[in-house]
């Protein structure tokens, strides 16, 4: 099989299952008992925490862990709104965050809030003009993506972040999908909070992190344990909270190397779909851009039928977020970006990982070329 769904989750790490496996059975202790053996798994969830908070340049105590990316969005988003919902009541994000930002303000419009949702260009960027323009007396919270998860195009944070901060507005970024090739400084960003989850990067499914920036106004939502200082309650999940510091700690290590990977595999798709003279667009940023992620629109075709087919030859690949793959209406973020109905209906989601190599690549081109022809041949 090969593997085209980076983007969606990564198989788990097989140094990261190492340092997993002990904490399954034999170090199965409470981390919150007193006695000896608890103590030391204690300590070693704080070591997880500091490796999570070095990838980020964060402070230790400025990490909550979570349940994964989707929890940590949630937390930031509904409980910064709520703790400041006394001084205002106006929310900003974009049209093509995720769904589980979207849905967490959609929540919160349901609350009594009111959400200003920005356009982004045909590059799927947000206008940082346009940003500041919507900021008003009564603006409390931002939240942006970092990079879109179906696109791969990257954000202007470090400057939305800093308008937010000189109107007194806290800011929040889900960096789920930027965390796995994009060099991470929550210092340098300006941010107040960050949302990260484990799975995408050859982590535990089940883990995930948000940073949330000292003295930053939070309600918790999680109630019943002073776990995670007190913003999360409940016996930590041990082995998932190891696991993700481990892939955090081999992720600063490697991720240069994965970003050039992404890099190289991307390019090599490219020119190889170029030179079968097939009819396609590429949705992309053609400078701030995911290494890793391709989203490809192609003609006279329907993209459940292209994934069919490159399913039936062992090749695996997405419409676009896993998390919405049920769906059979047409991208909301390709819409956003102004896309060619024409190609939105024929797009497809291409990410690639550590594993994936240049032979795989060119077999893709080559099926891709193949089943192409072969439907449009059925079809006339």
């Amino acid at each position: 099989m090969i593997y085209a769904d980076y983007a969606a989750t990564t198989p788990l790490d097989s140094r990261v299952f190492e340092v997993m496996k002990p904490y399954f059975q034999e170090q199965y202790f409470n981390p919150s008992a007193l006695y000896p053996q608890a103590q030391k798994i204690r300590k070693e969830i704080e070591q997880a925490r500091s490796q999570v908070a070095e990838l980020l340049d964060a402070e230790s105590e400025e990490i909550i862990f979570t349940s994964g990316g989707t929890e940590a969005d949630n937390m930031a988003i509904k409980g910064i709104a709520f703790a400041l919902r006394e001084k205002g009541k106006h929310l900003i994000t974009s049209q093509i965050e995720h769904h589980a930002v979207l849905a967490s303000f959609q929540f919160l419009e349901r609350q009594g809030f009111e959400v200003t949702y920005l356009p982004v260009d045909d590059h799927f960027r947000v206008s940082v003009e346009a940003f500041e323009s919507a900021i008003r007396p009564d603006t409390i919270l931002a939240s942006i993506m970092m990079a879109n998860n179906e696109t791969g195009a990257i954000q202007p944070i470090q400057e939305l972040a800093a308008i937010a901060r000189s109107e007194g507005v806290y800011f929040h970024t889900d960096a789920v999908q930027a965390i796995t090739t994009c060099k991470i400084s929550v210092r340098e960003l300006g941010v107040d909070a960050l949302s990260i989850s484990g799975h995408k990067i050859y982590g535990p499914k089940g883990s995930g992190a948000l940073y949330l920036k000292t003295d930053t106004p939070i309600v918790s939502w999680i109630t019943g344990g002073d776990q995670e200082g007190g913003y999360r309650g409940g016996t930590e999940s041990v082995a998932n909270l190891i696991g993700l510091g481990e892939a955090a700690r081999i992720l600063q290590s490697e991720r240069a190397d994965r970003e050039n990977h992404g890099k190289v595999l991307r390019k090599r798709l490219m020119d190889e779909l170029k030179r079968q003279n097939l009819d396609f667009q590429v949705h992309q940023h053609p400078t701030y851009q995911l290494s890793h992620i391709a989203n490809i629109g192609f003609r006279e075709v329907e993209s459940e039928s292209l994934l069919m087919h490159l399913m039936l030859r062992g090749i695996v690949a997405s419409l676009g977020a896993a998390c919405n793959s049920s769906s059979v209406e047409p991208s909301y973020v390709l819409e956003a970006g102004k896309v060619d109905r024409a190609y939105i209906k024929g797009s497809v989601r291409f990410s690639f990982g550590q594993d994936t190599s240049v032979e795989d690549v060119d077999r893709l081109a080559s099926e891709v070329k193949q089943i192409l022809d072969l439907i449009r041949k059925v079809n006339f």
